[in-house]
């Protein structure tokens, strides 16, 4: 399917808004998940590494399984698994709040809420790809600054209303607030192809003529039927003679006619619809054939190749912080009274604006986005190194808010990805990238959690982090520089449908 030219404006206005509001509403909680995660450990008495599965699934089951809602979004379309999605967070969220153990928590709050997120994020990234080209980065930085901006606030939120309703009733609530999700996927119109079929072929004339063979043999049957009868009608008008000897063998000749000619329509109708199920089969099975072949395409490209390992190595050792900094703050033993904000919205609130301002800064056409991104990667690798010296609230606060402002590269994630592999190949190759984000999600809070468990204090477990991101990023500085030029030179080969970079001058 080809989309008509993006219009960059208009309607895409409008889906920017509803997308913002619809990341804030389904990752306010998952993200400001660092809240809760301090009165899960007081309610449930279990280890660090053990709670903290909770908020690593909550964030990365869903990126885990971005393959399939890439393949969601593409079939039923952004609006439909919007809606439904809204219904699986609020769900889950309410679920929560009844949660007997933290095994309950895995399920409810981890998984279904989870993967809701997973499907809304992939919604909105690609229904905002598909409004906008030459404006895109500023609008996915404005669209991503909403699940920022839902951290900066449910942190507080959430712990406002636990100190006013308990844990239970500050879930029930903020599954409540979740379900105006629906209002905002029902204005996620769709951009229109420029080959849409019209409205008035249905699905019937979609099947092919083969399918119908069957009703033309049935109809046969029954025309023979009427020229019997009325054969064997016409004939006894004329002798006018009650003859019931004839009579009888006359029936039993046109009955006799009637079954074998049922019998070989009954066995042709069986052929035909098995070979109709056999032909879909194979249609459906080289469809699997495509999407792997196309997936081996996209990792002999070195880029998209080193994109996955980053981004890997970089949500195993950059997320942690936003889900165990309250922890890391408690175990410093600072004092109270010098715990201005939670270190949590710092880290919201920043990232809000590193989202806009790298989506901004991706639409120069001077800068190369990839290399910003790789620059990212390399300063929050050093910020992570910088965790274990902080001892005081301040410079907590201060790194907070550095590695909030740095983790708004994933603004330009996707505008990497749409340039690396061109917007046709926008949602596979975004499905595979995110689905290794996702184990890298789920992996990261725990590996820390255990590091703790293990020797009782976090300075290892951040040198662990730093590391894993710093190999990131330099793993994809280095499979992007050779292949750079190549790419360069080579670009007048490429497929109309792939970008290629160029280095700018400045970078």
């Amino acid at each position: 399917m080809v989309f008509r030219k993006p219009p960059d404006g208009g309607w895409g206005w409008v889906i920017v808004v509803v997308s913002f509001f619809t990341q804030f509403l389904c990752y306010g909680s998952p993200l400001a998940v660092g809240v809760l995660y301090l009165e899960w450990l007081d309610a449930f008495g279990e280890g660090k590494g053990k709670t903290a599965w909770v908020g690593s699934l909550a964030n990365g089951i869903g990126l885990l399984a971005s393959p399939v809602c890439s393949i969601c979004v593409s079939s039923f379309g952004a609006r439909p698994v919007a809606i439904f999605s809204g219904f699986m967070v609020a769900g889950g969220l309410m679920m929560s709040s009844f949660a007997p153990n933290i095994y309950f928590l895995y399920l409810s709050y981890g998984i279904v809420v989870g993967l809701g997120c997973g499907l809304l994020y992939t919604a909105t990234v690609t229904i905002t790809c598909h409004y906008f080209d030459k404006r895109r980065g500023l609008a996915l930085g404005l669209i991503s600054t909403g699940s920022s901006v839902g951290l900066f606030i449910y942190a507080a939120l959430q712990r406002e209303l636990i100190d006013l309703y308990g844990l239970d009733g500050c879930l029930l609530i903020v599954g409540a607030l979740s379900l105006n999700i629906l209002a905002c996927g029902s204005l996620m119109r769709p951009l229109e192809s420029s080959d849409s079929t019209s409205p008035e072929k249905t699905c019937v004339d979609k099947v092919p003529d083969q399918y119908f063979v069957y009703h033309e043999k049935e109809k046969t049957v029954e025309e023979n039927i009427s020229i019997l009868e009325k054969g064997y009608i016409d004939e006894k008008c004329v002798n006018n003679v009650p003859d019931y000897k004839q009579d009888n063998i006359l029936n039993k000749n046109v009955l006799s006619s009637i079954n074998i000619n049922e019998k070989d329509t009954y066995k042709k109708k069986v052929v035909e619809q098995t070979n109709f199920c056999k032909q879909l089969a194979k249609r459906k099975w080289q469809l699997y054939l495509n999407y792997w072949e196309e997936t081996i395409v996209l990792f002999k490209n070195k880029v998209f190749s080193a994109l996955f390992v980053a981004i890997l190595l970089f949500d195993i050792g950059g997320f942690p912080p936003s889900l165990l900094m309250e922890d890391v703050a408690r175990s410093a033993n600072i004092d109270e009274e010098d715990y201005h904000m939670p270190l949590i919205s710092i880290i919201g609130i920043m990232t809000a604006v590193g989202k806009l301002t790298l989506g901004i800064l991706a639409d120069f056409k001077w800068i190369n986005t990839l290399y910003l991104y790789v620059i990212t990667l390399l300063m929050t690798g050093v910020a992570l190194f910088a965790i274990p010296f902080a001892k005081s609230y301040l410079t907590l606060a201060m790194l907070s808010g550095i590695l909030g402002f740095l983790t708004g590269n994933w603004s330009i994630f996707p505008y990497v990805t749409t340039k690396t592999v061109g917007i046709e190949k926008l949602t596979h190759a975004y499905g595979i990238l995110m689905f290794f984000a996702g184990l890298g999600n789920s992996l990261g809070p725990p590996i820390v959690g255990w590091f703790y468990d293990w020797t009782q204090e976090y300075d290892t477990a951040f040198y662990f982090s730093g590391f894993c991101v710093l190999l990131g990023g330099f793993l994809l500085l280095l499979a992007a520089l050779p292949c750079w030029n190549a790419c360069t030179n080579q670009s007048s080969q490429l497929p109309p449908n792939t970008y290629s970079y160029k280095v700018a001058s400045s970078a």
